[in-house]
């Protein structure tokens, strides 16, 4: 059995397959990001999963791709997880970014691979290699145009009533917007990154409002400015995006990227689809 997984800071999506391709069953936990949870967390919300559970002896390899996997210490501690768990398994663990260039890319392509979900990365792909260059250090200094870029933002904004009247009020009837509350979540709860990321659905809403249109697109220009056009080619190759953001407000984004002169290609909302197939295809050339 072959577990093909990927994982997000919010949700993580599981699906085994057998050698053969066949799906086996798919399921879903809470997100695994090895950057801002311990491994006692992490080794918690995978054995309270019962299709994981019952079947954790018959795993014979795992493929991870996840947020927080882009320095070396995160991904070592996931794989040393996992082999308890799953201890008849090999284990690979690799940054979401590839799950990103595998599900959008086609053999062979050039582009440009950006992630917009909880939080966000950008990477270049040849067609065989990587190259990535900037290090995220995650929701607090950096994820342009992030969930949690924009959850952050409309707090922000609604506490130095920066908001719009109509659209304060409306925000503040769906959320606890109590300080005591907010601090609480940012500073003593775990995933931080994932609570802020929550109001991000509040903005894809009401996105029509003059307010939202105009966070919506610094937030859009700032991920072109400090991530896309790093890349001396990013105005030649495709621009492919994953993630909640980028699907749920993809005409901004391409209005955005076409006021930027940058060729748009694919918007998926989750690559989990695309990643079993690129080991599906990767199993029968293996054959």
């Amino acid at each position: 059995m072959i577990l093909i997984v990927d994982s997000g800071s919010t949700k993580t999506d599981w699906i085994a397959i057998n050698e053969e391709g066949k799906q086996l069953f798919q399921t879903q936990t809470l997100g695994l990001n090895p950057a801002v949870l311990s491994s006692e967390i992490i080794n918690e919300r995978i054995l309270n999963n019962y299709e994981l559970y019952q079947n954790r002896h018959e795993v014979t390899q795992v493929f991870f791709y996840g947020a927080g996997c882009g320095t070396p210490k995160p991904p070592q501690m996931l794989k040393e997880v996992f082999q308890k768990y799953f201890d008849k398994a090999e284990i690979v663990v690799k940054e979401d970014t590839y799950a990103a260039i595998y599900a959008t890319t086609t053999p062979g392509e050039k582009s440009i691979v950006c992630i917009l979900g909880t939080g966000s990365n950008c990477t270049y792909f040849d067609g065989e290699n990587v190259e990535q260059r900037i290090i995220s250090l995650g929701y607090m200094l950096m994820d342009d145009c992030s969930g949690n870029y924009f959850g952050r933002q409309l707090i922000r904004d609604y506490y130095f009533n920066k908001i719009p009247k109509e659209i304060a009020d409306k925000f503040a009837n769906t959320y606890d917007l109590t300080a005591d509350y907010i601090k609480s979540n940012l500073y003593k709860e775990p995933n931080p990154n994932t609570y802020l990321a929550t109001f991000a659905k509040f903005l894809i809403q009401n996105k029509d409002h003059q307010y939202s249109q105009g966070l919506i697109r610094k937030g859009m220009q700032l991920f072109i400015s400090n991530q896309i056009e790093q890349f001396p080619n990013a105005h030649e190759v495709p621009i492919h995006f994953i993630g909640s953001i980028a699907f749920y407000m993809q005409d901004e984004l391409k209005e955005v990227m076409a006021e930027n002169n940058l060729k748009i290609g694919n918007i998926f909302r989750r690559p989990i689809e695309g990643l079993v197939k690129y080991h599906v295809d990767l199993a029968a050339k293996a054959i």
